[in-house]
């Protein structure tokens, strides 16, 4: 998703909101809305879900455009070599399946090295089903600070360690474990190991 910021400056245009103004509503500079918008700047989970909250949009509406990708052999020759953009066509099931390749997912670079890349589309609003990675060092707001937002989230762990602080408790997650919590508490997670954390994720706003 090279055009993150072009979508939030999208999102931003259909709100009718400037620049300065969305950054007061997210507590940052305008500068930083802007390099974010120019590409030139990632923001952080924390600040992406700011965003969607100020300009009333679901985090997975950032992600892109919602379909589903049928079986190539329907279309011969279109395929292979394809653009991932152009693989998903009108269907009657567009709205209730989605199939998703690895090759084909939808990724979110954010700042400090976390990666989303989105598991499934579906037209469910406020819905994210997600493979999460976050570097060794990597949390999920800029200043370590616990963040809240709307909603629930649910993690399952694959490989790596990942603490996660829930208001006042602490808990170290390894490969096998999951966790859910009401997101509206104060949170932040952060990777306390030395490899790549990679876990899967489905964060369900109560907005939509």
């Amino acid at each position: 998703m090279d055009n993150l910021g072009e979508r939030i400056r999208d999102a931003r245009n259909r709100a009718g909101m400037s620049v300065r103004a969305l950054a007061g509503k997210v507590d940052v500079s305008p500068s930083f809305v802007s390099q974010i918008e120019n590409g030139k700047s990632q923001p952080s989970v924390a600040t992406l879900y700011a965003f969607a909250r100020v300009l009333d949009i679901s985090v997975d509406d950032l992600f892109g455009e919602l379909g589903i990708a049928e079986d190539s052999a329907e279309h011969p020759g279109e395929g292979e070599g394809m653009h991932p953009a152009d693989a998903w066509v009108p269907s009657e099931f567009s709205s209730r399946v989605s199939v998703i390749h690895p090759a084909h997912r939808s990724h979110l670079d954010m700042a400090d090295g976390v990666r989303w890349e989105r598991l499934a589309a579906t037209p469910e609003r406020g819905v994210a089903f997600m493979r999460i990675i976050y570097a060794p060092g990597a949390e999920s707001t800029a200043d370590g600070h616990p963040v809240a937002h709307d909603g629930y989230e649910y993690g399952y762990v694959l490989a790596g360690v990942l603490e996660v602080t829930v208001g006042a408790e602490m808990f170290v997650l390894r490969a096998g474990e999951t966790i859910g919590f009401d997101s509206t508490i104060p949170h932040v997670l952060r990777n306390v190991g030395e490899e790549p954390f990679e876990g899967v994720w489905l964060v369900h706003s109560r907005r939509h």
